[in-house]
């Protein structure tokens, strides 16, 4: 029974590592749709600055209205950097996003479909 229970909690380490490595690559990526869509980055490198970037809600892009302009910002406090972009830039964004979704989406059927194959493969013809 106690090794059940080790197994248990080796399984639920792995399980935390793996949604560990895939938020931050995940992040890792956004950041490089917004650079790819044309977003600049700011660091935080003045008081001012780090104070806007605090003031931001964190790895998620928002909507933000400075003199009068309509501007998309992400705050990335782990580098201390503001991506920040206009409203076509981030249409462009959204477009990038949505083609690697579909390209993630294509390459997920993909595997299941050889997987399915090679499982059919398996069982050998039933006729």
């Amino acid at each position: 029974m106690k090794y059940l229970f080790i197994g248990f909690s080796r399984i639920g380490a792995l399980a935390v590592l793996a949604l560990a490595l895939g938020c931050a690559a995940n992040t890792q990526s956004t950041e490089n749709l917004l650079s790819a869509a044309g977003f600049r980055t700011i660091f935080a490198n003045t008081p001012q600055r780090q104070q806007h970037l605090k003031a931001l809600p964190p790895n998620r892009v928002t909507l933000v209205q400075r003199n009068g302009k309509n501007y998309y910002v992400y705050a990335d406090p782990a580098h201390y950097q503001i991506y920040v972009g206009n409203p076509s830039q981030y249409q462009q964004y959204q477009q990038l996003r949505l083609a690697r979704n579909l390209a993630q989406d294509q390459l997920a059927t993909a595997e299941l479909n050889q997987q399915a194959a090679t499982n059919w493969e398996m069982w050998g013809p039933f006729w």
